[in-house]
């Protein structure tokens, strides 16, 4: 069950610091594309800032894990003004672990919310957090996310999770 998150949410923005609370979550660990923003970090999804102000008033930390590099994950980073780990080879657990250190916690008091299955959640799973998976905010296009895609919504049909894309 290594591609079965603990958690699923339609959005980021619906995910509360009192749910994170509740399951004993101090710090999340961030994707970008298609989680925060759109794919290529691009445009930061509207409700995203309030969402991000909300979860640091109601103590929880925060940190950017992306597989991008750490030139085009600074910049991303510096205008959402939160700390990040480019080039995490998700799904490897070792960006986790140093996402978790650098927010100072445990990494089972950490969460990671993300789209993707083979990456964001496997990876989660491999580390030890808790993982949350969001439905993806816009598809890609290119054939081999296609066929991520795919087999994504075979898993979470089996594991009877809502496929919205």
């Amino acid at each position: 069950m290594l591609f079965k998150p603990k958690f699923y949410k339609k959005r980021i923005t619906d995910i509360t610091p009192a749910f994170l609370k509740k399951n004993n979550i101090k710090a999340v660990i961030l994707d970008v594309d298609n989680t925060l923003a759109t794919n290529k970090g691009k445009i930061l999804l509207g409700n995203v800032p309030s969402w991000l102000e909300a979860m640091e008033k109601g103590g929880i930390k925060l940190i950017i894990l992306s597989n991008a590099t750490v030139e085009r994950m600074s910049g991303f980073a510096n205008r959402v003004g939160l700390p990040f780990v480019g080039l995490g080879l998700k799904p490897l657990p070792f960006g986790y672990f140093r996402a978790a250190k650098r927010v100072g916690v445990k990494i089972k008091e950490c969460a990671i919310i993300g789209d993707q299955l083979f990456t964001d959640v496997l990876g989660g799973n491999l580390a030890g957090c808790k993982t949350v998976l969001v439905s993806p905010v816009e598809l890609e296009q290119t054939k081999l996310f296609n066929i991520k895609r795919g087999l994504e919504r075979k898993l979470l049909k089996k594991y009877k999770l809502p496929c919205e894309f």
